[in-house]
């Protein structure tokens, strides 16, 4: 059983903070503004040999005037639900206040270890005036900094004594990670929730309600990869909140830890400018990408709108038309499934490698059938071709004058090796070495 540990407490008292400094990077959005966490949010943390969960969640309030109110409070009791251990979080600087005694209430219906955590304990005073969290009678109060890390340590000394297990090494590594990313509204919480078949993240029609990037463990047809649900990438016009410019930091780093980009394209829109910059960007980081087409369902179609809508997007996508394609319904679950097994092919492409024997036997004929141009009287001999041990593929070709091959050309290499090796949704790259 995995040892899972939820953040929770009012708004505002650093829990994000706390969150970041446990998995030791700087994942949650931090801000002044209440409200800014909205779902739960998970990372990894490691404490004298021992592996956790982290659980970020929202700040927990009544009445108030956010309309995202009730449904952080749902994720805040389903993040204490599947906790190992509960840390109810408090401000030293305010002091024990009404909401605290109420959210105490709920925290001891879940019948699950409690540790008072009293933040901002930034000074002498503020550790003892931690002192008056005793009143709620949730045992002892361990005063932190989560901004400075001052008494964290202690902190994780009793978090550890609670688990059941040792817990796994990062159960995280080797495991396909997939980036959900696309333009505000195009769908994306709904697909992750769709295929989680639960409420994982928090879904609006109102653009931005996804702030951070959320990840989800998921198996399909016995195959394990981490889902991450992103903001909504817009343009940087358009970027006027702070909290909505971490956002999109946020995405783009989730964009360079995946392994494979699912571009969600809303089908009454097509594929925008925007859509094309995190096309750009994934192909910048040599990331597997595919193209969902969603609300496929609302478009009114004959025998060659499919047919259309394609070569629309394979015009704006230029140089990129080896990128996949699929047509889908979220809300019709149409296929959603299919979707993720093309990722999952679209990763395989990715690890593919090639023996130096199979290339040359490919290529070698090719190239003699169309050798490189002439330039100034010289002719470029290609010798051979080998996969380099790099994360993407990269191909080598040995030469006598590489600085004589020229972009064209290059080109048509890299076709050749598309159209005898599978690399469906993958960039590759090509480097030319003296021989």
């Amino acid at each position: 059983m995995a040892n899972i540990v939820a953040i929770v407490g009012r708004p505002n008292v650093g829990k994000s903070t706390l969150f970041n400094r446990l998995v030791e990077r700087r994942q949650a959005i931090m801000d002044n503004e209440s409200g800014v966490t909205r779902d739960r949010h998970y990372g990894y943390g490691e404490w004298i040999g021992q592996h956790f969960t982290v659980i970020d969640t929202g700040g927990y309030v009544t009445g108030s005037s956010d309309i995202f109110e009730g449904a952080i409070r749902g994720q805040v009791e389903e993040a204490m639900d599947e906790a190992s251990v509960i840390l109810f979080m408090v401000d030293c600087g305010d002091g024990l206040i009404g909401m605290d005694n109420d959210f105490a209430k709920i925290v001891r219906r879940f019948k699950k270890p409690v540790i008072m955590v009293a933040n901002k304990a930034d000074n002498p005073d503020r550790v003892y005036q931690s002192n008056e969290f005793y009143e709620l009678g949730m045992g002892e109060v361990f005063p932190i900094s989560s901004a400075s890390g001052g008494g964290t340590g202690e902190l994780l000394d009793e978090v550890v004594k609670h688990f059941e297990d040792k817990g796994s090494d990062d159960r995280d590594e080797g495991i396909p990670r997939i980036a959900i990313l696309g333009r505000p509204n195009a769908g994306k919480s709904s697909f992750i929730n769709a295929l989680l078949g639960e409420e994982r993240t928090i879904v609006t029609d109102i653009a931005g309600t996804t702030r951070d990037s959320i990840n989800a463990h998921y198996t399909l047809f016995d195959k394990d990869f981490i889902l991450t649900d992103t903001a909504g990438l817009r343009r940087k016009t358009k970027v006027h909140e702070d909290i909505e410019f971490y956002s999109v930091m946020r995405a783009i780093q989730a964009l360079q830890d995946s392994d494979v980009c699912v571009i969600l394209v809303d089908a009454e829109r097509g594929l925008e400018a925007q859509d094309l910059n995190i096309i750009g960007l994934a192909h910048k980081y040599k990331k597997g990408i595919m193209i969902m087409v969603n609300k496929w369902d609302l478009i009114e179609k004959d025998s060659k709108s499919m047919k259309n809508f394609i070569a629309d997007l394979d015009d704006k996508l230029g140089m990129m038309t080896w990128i996949p394609k699929i047509f889908t319904s979220v809300t019709e679950k149409q296929r959603i499934y299919q979707a993720i097994e093309l990722a999952v092919k679209v990763h395989e492409n990715r690890e593919r490698r090639i023996s130096t024997s199979q290339l040359n036997d490919a290529l070698q004929p090719e190239i003699e059938h169309n050798p490189p141009p002439a330039l100034k009287g010289k002719y470029v001999k290609i010798k051979y071709i080998t996969q380099l041990p790099t994360k993407s593929p990269t191909f080598a070709f040995f030469c006598n004058l590489p600085q004589y091959i020229k972009i064209p050309y290059e080109r048509f290499l890299e076709n050749k090796i598309r159209s005898h090796f599978d690399f469906e949704g993958v960039p590759i790259k090509l480097v030319f070495r003296q021989k």
